[in-house]
């Protein structure tokens, strides 16, 4: 049986934010860092035979203890080789301490109660910023509520040591920049009229769509005019987006993006998005709102001239029993026909 859908839409919105919220300084960010290492300790849980590169590396550390052993020696099962990854915060300093994360990188089926041997932790230039070590953490519980016993990956929390530190100079520095978290032309400029009226003076300027160039007072230090700065309120435009996980059927819409007038077929169901200045009312329909009206009989959507969203339309979609794969090709189909105007980000 053919189902049928009328409805309509369009939408745009501005919030107050702070500049914090919305904006992040140039330069001042986390990096990466990564290493190899051994995890031991572990109850026959470790690499087996075949993962030679876990043998050759317990070999290498034996020889750097003045123990001559040759990989195709080594039988032991309670050794797993793994790669550490970390995040160095910004202006971290020698000695400051991090959460690291294990993860096996050869046949071993769990790493509980393992410990991670020293690990030089290196960034993108190679040289050597952290150092890691410490007793793994496997936590955290499944969809049933039962503990999770047997993890190829841990935590080990402030595992990481700085040795190395990152030299951010913001002290000394008559200029920064801002560089906004998506880039927006409104926000841009909304950001530089919101410095420039809070100090009355022209301090700062929209280099394009997502920089913004501030210049310090005289009478502050860049730390002070920063902590002001991020402070600030400002008017924010939200771009409309529908976010899409395919792999779980989730959908997330703004309440407020409306659906253009269109006719579309999908499988059994045929959708037609059109405008009625009443919402008719046939006998045998379910009124899902006062706007919005299912006839359960021809399967049709009747909604009132402007009051068809999105969110509107996902859950007519569901009343009419389409199922999550359905409802997503549907509106993917709507964004490539013009339909909805609103930015479709798949995840």
């Amino acid at each position: 049986m053919k189902k049928y859908i009328l409805f309509l839409l369009i939408c745009t919105t501005i919030y107050a934010a702070k500049i914090n919220d919305v904006a992040s300084v140039v330069g001042v960010r986390d990096n990466h860092l990564i290493g190899y290492s051994l995890v031991v300790g572990l109850k026959k849980t470790g690499d087996g035979t075949t993962s030679k590169f876990t043998l050759q590396s317990i070999a290498n550390m034996l020889r750097a203890m003045n123990v001559d052993m040759q990989p195709i020696d080594i039988r032991s099962k309670n050794v797993a080789a793994v790669v550490v990854t970390a995040e160095l915060a910004p202006f971290a300093r020698q000695g400051d301490k991090f959460n690291i994360t294990v993860s096996s990188i050869g046949d071993s089926t769990s790493l509980e109660g393992g410990t991670l041997l020293m690990t030089p932790l290196k960034g993108v230039d190679g040289k050597i910023y952290a150092l890691a070590q410490g007793a793994l953490s496997i936590g955290g519980r499944n969809g049933k509520g039962d503990s999770i016993t047997h993890s190829t990956a841990g935590l080990i929390y402030d595992g990481g040591l700085v040795e190395r530190e990152i030299d951010i100079d913001l002290y000394h520095q008559d200029y920064i920049t801002l560089s906004l978290k998506e880039a927006n032309f409104k926000n841009s400029v909304s950001v530089q009229s919101a410095v420039n009226s809070f100090y009355s003076s022209q301090l700062a300027v929209a280099m394009d769509s997502r920089t913004i160039k501030l210049q310090k007072p005289k009478d502050k230090s860049m730390i002070e005019f920063l902590a002001e700065v991020q402070d600030i309120d400002m008017d924010f435009d939200v771009q409309n987006r529908i976010i899409i996980n395919e792999r779980t059927g989730t959908i997330v819409s703004g309440i407020g993006i409306m659906v253009k007038p269109i006719v579309m077929t999908h499988g059994d169901i045929t959708i037609k998005i059109s405008e009625q200045d009443d919402v008719s009312k046939p006998d045998g329909s379910m009124v899902v709102d006062e706007n919005l009206v299912v006839g359960l009989k021809e399967n049709e959507l009747y909604a009132k001239s402007g009051t068809m969203t999105v969110a509107n339309l996902v859950r007519s979609l569901q009343k009419m029993g389409a199922k999550p794969k359905d409802i997503i090709s549907i509106l993917e189909a709507m964004k490539s026909a013009g339909s909805i105007s609103a930015e479709l980000k798949l995840i």
